[in-house]
């Protein structure tokens, strides 16, 4: 009964991992498809927010989110200092905490509840710090969780999707300082270049990358397991008694 139930426990892994793999893939395509259907990509995909598609945004935020909550993965194991469900956890709180915290708009003419609630000059803060934990816990993962127990063809591409999500997060930083300090230019420069908005999308895409691999790395070791179990398992009579007995 207990292989039966780890069984189990590695197919609803692999469902959360490709359901989460599968959001980061698509949510910069289906934003890129809605804003070139309208009149233009936004600067960011935070700025989608204040635009008719706020619900693609914020809606598949809130799923990442409640998945990566609901997510506990593996135990900590000896010479580990990060656990999956603390560093899961975090990740969903920041993710929710995108969608919640709207960046600031020009536009915005009525504030949403969490701004009321934390005040819309408080708001832009938090979203941009839950940006940095998630970017930053999905960094983490590629690197340090996912790398430390795959072979190597995998642990390339899970190392790959790290740095890139790494790399994204430093290019986001530099871009949005550019646009803040570079004047007229620089701003301009950012802006009709979609900058951020690349950047974001490059490192959700490796995000989406390394959980779907993840997921079906997970799946053929499982797998491969139960196939080995029904060849070393004695076969059994058709009155479902052991052979032995």
């Amino acid at each position: 009964m207990a292989h039966i139930n780890k069984d189990d426990l590695v197919q609803s892994y692999h469902r959360v991992r490709t359901a989460l793999g599968i959001l980061g893939m698509m949510l910069p395509v289906f934003l890129i498809v809605a804003g070139l259907s309208d009149t233009r990509i936004e600067p960011s995909i935070s700025d989608f927010y204040h635009t008719i598609y706020r619900d693609i945004f914020v809606g598949t935020m809130i799923a990442i989110g409640v998945f990566l909550f609901t997510y506990r993965g593996y135990r900590r194991t000896r010479g580990e200092w990060l656990d999956d469900d603390w560093l899961a956890t975090i990740a969903g709180i920041a993710a929710i905490g995108l969608a919640m915290f709207p960046n600031e708009s020009p536009t915005q003419q009525v504030a949403t509840l969490t701004q009321r609630l934390v005040g819309m000059e408080m708001s832009p803060p938090l979203h941009y710090a839950s940006a940095l934990v998630f970017f930053a816990c999905l960094a983490a993962f590629c690197l340090v969780k996912f790398a430390r127990t795959a072979k190597p063809a995998r642990r390339w591409i899970y190392r790959t999707c790290g740095w890139i999500i790494v790399a994204s997060l430093i290019a986001i930083f530099v871009a949005s300082a550019f646009k803040i300090m570079g004047g007229p230019v620089g701003k301009a420069f950012v802006v009709d270049y979609n900058l951020v908005f690349w950047f974001e999308a490059v490192g959700i895409w490796a995000f989406g990358l390394s959980w779907l691999v993840k997921g079906k790395a997970d799946l053929m070791v499982a797998t491969q397991v139960a196939a080995l179990r029904r060849v070393v398992r004695p076969e059994t009579k058709v009155t479902g008694r052991h052979p032995a007995e």
